[in-house]
């Protein structure tokens, strides 16, 4: 017996946590059960190829709306040429119009909402050749998350990958756009056994672990125990990432937080939107002052990446009114700022809200909005554009101190990144991949039309900028031109820094020519008019945003 559970994953670098899950919950039948994981990027006919060539007698497809494409395509090939092998489909994109499916796919059946003991059950009926009297679709009660095996026990397979890791599951809140709000029970991981599973990946080292806890700080007990374990553990290498919601955060989880290692964690915050009216229609909790204050507070200690979201397409929320919520996220500067877009998700409350509201989005997964009661379809597309400049420019980390000296001079944070989008858009720049540099004379080709008589400020921010993330080994255009006296009073600090005078922590016993090729030079002009020099030293980074450590030199 061979039951082969298949997962397409969207990128290389994430696993499939469901069917790890279900393998493990197998018991005495876990031999018999094969995981195949693949990317959306692969040709379909290789991924084909390869599950034909295994044989199974069973296949189980996990299905998201990212993969669910694909997954159709594979079963109906799969059926003509394996005619033999059941089919099963599971996952949150099937779980919830199983008749349909039955319907419309050959295959044998559905395991529908949390599946660990409905495989369990079918891997035993297969065990006993009693496949056949198995109901079409199979709906179980969930295992309790204490009593699912822990599955990391070999980390090969998982190599450069991200490790995810379950210590709750459920959700408490009632967002009306989440599958999560359906069924809000909550089961709990028992603290020891997380305390001792997160101790396997801090002694293999494993760079990231993702918990993908819906709201992880949900029971502040069970938070604070396990970051005061982090707290108390940390490797020096292993981040970690927590979903959580901000304004549950009291003082006594900010002290523990505060006291983390810079880059031992990072937290996404969804706060979707500012919009009061918006906040109640989407049945969702959210006190954004409180939010605020949170992570000003968080991010005043340097020491965790925060990462915040936006969803455009929400009732009651037009194209200016989420402007305003794009401003009042953006203030907070966290690392990163998703826009994202609505996904009217089968099952959801949304989705039969949906109609009332005017929300028009796509036949297909991912069921993407395109316009509503209070936004059009032209402003979609524009935000699109608008997201697509927020990940080049913001999202990137790559020109922080260009964009915070470029905040300055627009309405508005959501205007500048609007007229960027706009330039974008006229010059045809959309959908080209391009380089970094590119992407640098692109911004300051924008900045020379619209704040021309600070160009040769945002030529000194853009290459400070630039030699912050790289050692470049050709000068950029852009890049002010260096003098002789420029380029005598950078040769003379490195030639000092070689005979011992002022040699940096680290570099001490490196000749001239060693030093040029770990450390980069650059002058640039102060407020008052005035020169300073300063040293990019690439062998000392920050932990969050990767940028060199600089040495001012005057």
């Amino acid at each position: 017996m061979k039951l082969l559970l298949a997962a397409i994953n969207a990128k290389y670098i994430h696993s499939n946590p469901a069917v790890h899950s279900l393998k493990a919950c197998a018991g005495e039948w876990e031999s018999a059960v094969e995981i195949a994981e693949y990317t959306i990027n692969q040709p379909v006919g290789q991924i084909r190829a390869d599950i034909y060539r295994r044989h199974p007698d069973m296949i189980g497809f996990s299905c998201y709306i990212w993969n669910i494409g694909i997954v159709e395509a594979l079963v109906r090939d799969l059926a003509a040429v394996l005619p033999q092998t059941d089919i099963w489909m599971g996952g949150p994109e099937v779980s919830y119009d199983v008749s349909e499916r039955l319907r419309s796919l050959p295959i044998r059946g559905v395991m529908a909402g949390a599946g660990e003991n409905s495989f369990r059950r079918l891997a035993k009926a297969y065990a006993e050749g009693r496949q056949d009297e198995l109901p079409a679709c199979l709906a179980e009660e969930p295992v309790p998350l204490s009593q699912i095996p822990f599955w990391y026990r070999d980390l090969t397979e998982f190599e450069n990958r991200i490790i995810y890791y379950e210590s709750s599951r459920g959700c408490p809140f009632s967002c009306s756009y989440c599958l999560s709000s359906i069924d809000r029970s909550l089961s709990f991981r028992a603290p020891e056994q997380v305390k001792e599973e997160l101790t396997f990946f801090l002694e293999k080292k494993v760079p990231q672990v993702k918990f993908i806890d819906r709201t992880f700080n949900c029971k502040k007990s069970h938070a604070l125990a396990i970051w005061r374990f982090l707290a108390e553990h940390d490797n020096g290498i292993t981040n970690f990432h927590f979903e959580i919601a901000a304004d549950l955060i009291d003082e006594e989880m900010l002290t523990v937080l505060e006291g983390l290692r810079p880059g031992q964690v990072q937290l996404e915050i969804g706060v979707q939107s500012t919009c009061p009216k918006t906040v109640e229609a989407i049945h969702r909790k959210m006190d954004f002052a409180r939010v605020a204050e949170v992570v000003t507070r968080i991010r005043s200690r340097h020491n965790i990446h925060v990462h915040l979201d936006l969803i455009a397409g929400l009732p009651w929320e037009d194209y200016v009114r989420f402007g305003q919520s794009f401003d009042d996220v953006y203030a907070l500067h966290p690392e990163q700022l998703q826009l994202g877009f609505l996904k009217v998700l089968k099952g959801s409350a949304m989705a039969e809200a949906a109609a009332s509201w005017g929300i028009v989005y796509t036949a297909a997964a991912p069921y993407e909005v395109m316009a509503t009661s209070w936004i059009s379809y032209d402003e979609i597309l524009r935000l699109k554009q608008i997201e697509e400049v927020l990940e080049l420019y913001y999202n990137s980390g790559q020109f922080t101190h260009t964009i915070r000296e470029m905040e300055k001079h627009f309405p508005s944070a959501f205007a500048m990144y609007e007229q960027l989008a706009d330039w974008y858009e006229t010059h045809d720049y959309f959908g080209i991949q391009s380089s970094r540099v590119v992407r640098y004379d692109r911004l300051l080709g924008f900045l020379q039309e619209k704040d021309p008589e600070r160009e040769a400020q945002y030529r000194e921010l853009l290459t400070y900028d630039l030699y912050l993330r790289e050692h470049m080994k050709n000068r950029p255009a852009f890049a002010p031109v260096q003098t002789e006296a420029v380029k005598e009073r950078i040769s003379g600090w490195m030639a000092e820094a070689a005979e011992g005078r002022h040699t940096p922590e680290g570099y001490e016993g490196m000749t001239y020519r060693e030093l040029v090729k770990q450390l980069h030079g650059e002058v640039f002009t102060d407020a008052d008019g005035g020169e300073r020099l300063l040293i990019f030293d690439y062998r000392r980074r920050d932990s969050l945003t990767m940028d060199a450590r600089v040495i001012e030199w005057r």
